[in-house]
């Protein structure tokens, strides 16, 4: 048996690889020791923190947005409970799987599901919650938190839906809220950076007073704080301290109330006038001082639809509509004034000393100027008329003559006065300025000078020419109330949630155009009362183009218009309207105030493509009958008594005030 002898050598051969060995040991080792002492000394505090908060999940509590209520603390729009469903991004593990299980219960499209996903983790990031569909049925909730342990990621949570009762009625002036868009995030945090954060997700006002009354109706939001588990979905143990630090969850704060000017009722009676009589175009109903009772745009849309997140569908329907549904007509959308532009010329003519109340002018059916023929409404002519007979009877060939007279510079010198060609700036955006021309106007747009023949279509309310009905509103106020020139305003008073008055509006006077005012014009007192008697004739006279729009117990005074939106030649001229395509039918005008001597309600009505003034009148009447109704009773009653009454002619000398 043989011995094993060692060999020096051989031994010294490793001695190097063995101290290697070593030194890479102990050098591991120290390595290791140094990082759990910084980890557990130096670091120790921080990691804990993020261990601890890890665990433990934010959630903003979205604060209810304000009511906007009518003059009487009537709702107008309101906040209702509900429960949405979101997605959180970091905690879902099979996307395609989920978005198979979830599609079908919300009725959503799985692929639909997958590609808001995708979106929204490329633009928002990948830890911002994704909304996939609020105002939740009970049976969409019902099974969904049947599934709820086997889909994380997915999470349910109470919402507040913003609810319109009014449904279509007012839509275009409530507007609707929707969820800010990235682009609106740093829009929206600089405008409001003195009051408000805004993140992904907010609901915020997109359009109408909902948008114009941000800031002043909407609420702080609020945080709770909740354990959840490595799905981020919440666990059922009580939620420690964090670090030493009680956790505090902040209740939401109410957003302040908004009391607009509008009567509930007056609005009723106004969407349910257009929509009894079918009319699709637009109406204002405004106090003499400026306060506004009711604003119609039809046809209208339903802003609940927008609440919850709308139906490409139905999106795509209001925008292929003609009549253009989500446009607000009433200041956003300009028009021929038509006739309801002739009372304002006779006041310049007044003004100007062209013609007096007596001046007698002769008024044929058609007349002719330059090389063509202009034509009267009545093809029969008038005859010999004065002012009165000339607004009571809307003679074109008579404002013809007066815009010979005048031309467009005078003309535009006091008509400018009530406002025409000028907001209004009633706190509401997008409003359209109109446009009165002159004649440095049109030299300004590089076109040929003013031509003579463009007097008597403008005198007319055509041409160049365009109003808004608001401007109208405002322009006939001024003549009712004898020079006043109001602002007019839908805002009255914001309330917060204690009901303590934070804000309140009065009404405010622009200008009385009975003074001289800064282009060296002014309208006198006198010429306002010839044409208010002249529009007491429309609507009291026995040849007035609105004779049959006449309450009982209630004197109006106003101007009706027919405005062609289309030249017709002259052996089209006095053919039907009604058998012309939609499209080519003329706008029909009314706009009228009450009582006619002591003004308190104006309204402007447009029926567009209905093509005449009497498809506006039995509006502005339904509107002026609830007026009436509600705010004087004992008129209508009264008048009821005494049973129809012959229409009496009397002077501006003796009508009084």
């Amino acid at each position: 048996m043989s011995e094993y002898i060692s060999n020096p050598d051989e031994a010294k051969e490793f001695q190097n690889r063995y101290r290697t060995i070593f030194i890479f040991v102990v050098i591991t080792f120290i390595i290791f020791i140094l990082r759990l002492l910084w980890l557990q000394i130096f670091q120790g505090n921080e990691l804990r923190r993020f261990s601890e908060n890890n665990r433990i999940k934010q959630n903003k509590i979205s604060a209810p947005r304000g009511l906007i209520l009518d003059r009487e603390g009537k709702t107008l729009v309101e906040n209702l409970p509900g429960f949405e469903v979101v997605l959180a991004p970091q905690y879902v593990e099979n996307l395609q799987e989920l978005a198979n299980v979830i599609g079908p219960i919300l009725d959503i499209d799985p692929e639909k599901i997958i590609e808001k996903f995708k979106r929204s983790k490329r633009i928002n990031g990948a830890f911002t919650t994704i909304r996939l569909k609020d105002n939740l049925s009970r049976e969409e909730v019902f099974r969904l938190k049947r599934i709820r342990l086997d889909t994380p990621g997915m999470e349910i949570r109470e919402s507040i839906i913003r609810h319109y009762p009014l449904v279509e009625n007012g839509a275009q002036i409530f507007g609707y809220v929707g969820e800010i868009s990235k682009k609106e995030i740093s829009k929206f945090n600089e405008k409001y950076k003195n009051n408000f954060i805004f993140e992904q997700g907010d609901i915020v006002g997109k359009n109408g007073l909902e948008e114009n009354l941000e800031e002043k109706i909407r609420g702080k939001d609020g945080v709770s704080f909740i354990q959840v588990d490595a799905h981020g979905r919440k666990t059922i143990t009580e939620i420690p301290n964090i670090y030493g630090q009680q956790i505090i969850d902040l209740d939401p704060i109410h957003g302040n109330s908004a009391y607009l000017t509008i009567d509930r009722d007056i609005q009723q009676a106004a969407f349910q006038s257009f929509t009894d009589l079918k009319r699709i175009g637009a109406l204002v109903a405004m106090r003499s001082n400026g306060e506004i009772l009711a604003w119609m745009n039809a046809p209208s849309f339903d802003p609940n639809f927008f609440a919850t997140e709308i139906s490409s569908k139905i999106w795509n329907k209001l925008t292929s509509d003609p009549f253009k549904p989500l446009r607000n007509k009433v200041i956003q959308d300009h028009f021929w004034p038509g006739s309801t532009f002739k009372p304002l010329v006779a006041m310049a003519a007044l003004q100007e000393k062209v013609i007096t109340d007596k001046t007698v002018l002769y008024a044929p059916g058609k007349m002719y100027f330059g090389n063509r023929w202009f034509h009267n409404h009545n093809k029969n002519g008038e005859g010999h008329i004065t002012v009165y007979d000339a607004i009571e009877r809307s003679s074109n060939v008579f404002f013809y003559q007066l815009g010979i007279k005048l031309g467009v510079d005078k003309m535009y010198n006091y008509i400018s006065l009530l406002g025409l060609g000028s907001r209004t700036q009633i706190e509401m955006d997008h409003e359209a300025p109109g446009r009165l021309p002159n004649s440095v106007w049109k030299k300004s747009l590089g076109r040929e000078e003013w031509q003579p023949g463009e007097n008597l279509t403008l005198a007319i309310g055509q041409g160049y020419v365009m109003v808004t009905p608001l401007q109208l509103a405002v322009a006939y106020n001024a003549i009712a109330t004898e020079g006043k020139v109001v602002k007019p305003f839908i805002l009255k008073k914001v309330v917060n949630h204690d009901g303590i008055t934070l804000y309140e509006k009065s009404a405010e006077v622009v200008r009385d155009v009975t003074l001289t005012q800064p282009n060296g014009y002014k309208i006198d007192a006198a010429t306002l009362k010839i044409i208010k008697e002249g529009m007491r004739r429309v609507s009291n006279g026995a040849h007035g183009t609105a004779r049959s729009s006449r309450i009982p117990g209630v004197e109006m005074a106003g101007k009706t218009g027919t405005a062609q939106v289309v030249s017709f030649s002259a052996d089209q001229i006095y053919k039907s309207c009604d058998s012309r395509p939609i499209q080519m039918r003329h706008h029909g005008w009314f706009v009228a105030w009450a009582p006619w001597d002591k003004p308190e309600i104006i309204v402007a009505a447009l029926a567009q493509h209905s093509c005449s003034s009497h498809a506006a009148l039995p509006i502005v009447r339904d509107i002026m009958e609830a007026y009436f109704k509600k705010y004087h009773p004992e008129l209508i009653v009264e008048g009821l008594k005494k049973g129809p009454k012959r229409a009496t002619i009397i002077s501006p000398e003796s009508s009084g005030d």
